[in-house]
C-alpha cells in the first residue's frame, strides 16, 4: 500500500505536497487523506482513489479498527466464584420468588438453606481507575437471574432480571448493559460495598432489623437507617 501511495503522490495537484511522518497513524487518517486529495484534484481521478481493491481494503481495515476500539472500551469478564452476602446485622439475602425480590432476613439453624448463593463474575475495567474498586456482576446461583440497577419513577432501584450469561462476558461501557455491573470496593477483610456502575454513588443496601422494609434495594451513601457494607463470603 505504501508503494501505491508513493507513486500516487507524484501526481498531486500543483501546490500540494505530502510530508511522511514516522508517528503512528490509523487507516482512518489515510482514508481521510485520500478523500482530501480527491477533492483537491477537482474530481479528475486521484490514482489511489481509483484503485477499487485498495479502497475495499481500507474500508475493511477501518471496520476492524472500529471493532478493536469497541472491544477496548468494554468491561471484559475475567473470572467467577460462588459467594453469599450478609449485612452488618448478619442478615442474609433471601430470594422471594413470589415478588422476585431479594430480602434481607435473619436465618436460624435449619432455615439457613434459604440463603441466596451468588455467582460473582469479576471484570477488567476498560479505563484505568484510581480506585481499587472492581466491576462485578451478581447472578443468582442455579438460575439466569442477575442483579441490575435501573430507574423506577426517577430513582435508581435494585431489580432481578433474566440475562444471557454469554452477553455479559463483554459489556460496552456506554451500553445499557452496564446496569448489571457493580463496583465492589473492599473496605476490610471480606467487607465490601457494592456501588452501581450505571448510577454512581448509589449502593446496594439493607434496612435496619427494626424496620419492616426487608427488601434489598439501592440507596445513596450515608443514607440513615441503611446498611451499605456487606460481608461477602467466598465459597470456592
Amino acid at each position: 500500500m505504501l508503494n501505491q501511495l508513493s507513486l500516487s503522490c507524484s501526481k498531486l495537484p500543483q501546490g500540494l505536497d505530502v510530508e511522511i511522518s514516522h508517528h503512528p497513524i490509523t487507516l482512518r487518517c489515510v482514508a481521510n487523506l485520500i478523500i482530501v486529495m480527491e477533492r483537491l484534484n477537482g474530481g479528475k481521478g486521484f490514482a489511489l482513489g481509483r484503485d477499487e481493491s485498495l479502497l475495499n481494503f481500507l474500508l475493511e481495515s477501518l471496520e476492524s479498527e472500529r471493532t478493536e476500539a469497541s472491544s477496548r472500551a468494554a468491561f471484559s469478564s475475567k473470572g467467577e466464584y460462588e459467594c453469599s452476602v450478609t449485612d452488618s446485622e448478619n442478615k442474609c439475602w433471601v430470594l422471594n420468588e413470589g415478588s422476585m425480590e431479594l430480602h434481607a432476613m435473619m436465618l436460624q439453624g435449619g432455615s439457613s438453606y434459604h440463603k441466596v448463593h451468588l455467582n460473582l463474575s469479576t471484570y477488567i475495567t476498560p479505563v484505568p481507575s484510581e480506585t481499587k474498586a472492581r466491576p462485578v456482576a451478581l447472578g443468582i446461583k442455579g438460575s439466569n437471574l442477575y442483579l441490575s440497577c435501573i430507574t423506577s419513577e426517577g430513582t435508581p432501584t435494585l431489580h432481578l432480571e433474566v440475562a444471557d450469561k454469554e452477553q455479559l462476558k463483554s459489556i460496552n461501557h456506554e451500553s445499557d448493559m452496564v446496569r448489571f455491573l457493580f463496583y465492589k470496593q473492599d473496605t476490610g477483610v471480606d467487607i465490601s460495598t457494592l456501588e452501581s456502575a450505571h448510577y454512581r454513588n448509589w449502593f446496594i443496601s439493607t434496612a435496619l432489623q427494626q424496620d419492616n422494609t426487608k427488601m434489598v434495594n439501592m440507596c445513596q451513601s450515608a443514607t440513615p437507617n441503611r446498611f451499605t457494607t456487606f460481608t461477602v463470603q467466598r465459597h470456592n
